[in-house]
């Protein structure tokens, strides 16, 4: 595969915090590829440097050394790219996933992923169509008018993930999606991930702790005090 194919690269990428004797390296030198269409979990205990990772890669947590080309743009190296619109970038090639699925509690679920879209400046008509369509995919087409308060953890889960691909992200970014739910939904969140992934070409990073729920990933990244061990891609898929 041609670099400039690649949905994710990260050379080296660190992060201090802290100088002199106080200093905490929280993630050295990790350094990877991730392909459009795959799904990838990074596992590892609590502290071990998961969110700094993807907080890093998803342009919040300002790298202290290292490259992260995303879609084929260099937006760290050595810190942020002089003259970066990170807004823009996070806008037009990142969608985010929290374990909190942190909705508008005053805005329906239509309307919580109508506003992803009305801030790229997609029209309200067209924001009300493409919210509809993509709730109904995640089988909540019932639930489009129902308010966060009326919906389930798992339904909440599902239109925070429809919030997420409104934009169709190359990189999708997930911390701890499913760690309010129980099993069942939990592995149903996942499963909806991996298909998600192969349908729209999008690369998922999945923080997680709990190894029952990477059945069917295509990777998986392991991180241990900092430092991240992951397989490679094959070879005909380089």
């Amino acid at each position: 595969m041609d670099r400039m194919s690649y949905a994710i690269e990260v050379e080296k990428l660190t992060k201090i915090y802290g100088r002199g004797e106080t200093a905490v390296t929280a993630l050295l030198d990790a350094t990877f590829q991730v392909k459009p269409g795959e799904l990838v979990a990074i596992l590892g205990p609590s502290g071990s440097g998961k969110s700094t990772l993807l907080t890093a890669i998803g342009l919040i947590n300002e790298p202290t050394r290292g490259r992260v080309v995303l879609d084929g743009a260099l937006v760290a190296d050595g810190g942020w790219v002089a003259g970066i619109d990170l807004k823009r970038l996070r806008r037009e090639k990142l969608g985010f996933i929290f374990q909190a699925h942190n909705l508008i509690p005053f805005l329906t679920a239509q309307e919580n992923v109508m506003v992803a879209l009305e801030i790229n400046r997609v029209s309200r008509h067209d924001a009300k169509i493409r919210a509809a369509e993509l709730l109904g995919s995640l089988n909540l087409g019932r639930r489009l008018n129902n308010y966060p308060s009326a919906l389930s953890g798992g339904e909440a889960q599902r239109v925070a993930i429809a919030r997420a691909l409104a934009n169709v992200p190359k990189v999708i970014l997930a911390d701890e999606p499913t760690a309010a739910l129980d099993t069942e939904n939990g592995k149903n969140v996942m499963a909806l991930l991996k298909k998600l992934a192969v349908e729209n070409s999008s690369a998922i990073l999945v923080v997680t702790h709990d190894h029952r729920m990477v059945e069917g990933f295509d990777r998986i990244f392991e991180v241990h005090d900092g430092r991240i061990s992951c397989p490679p891609l094959a070879e005909g898929e380089r």
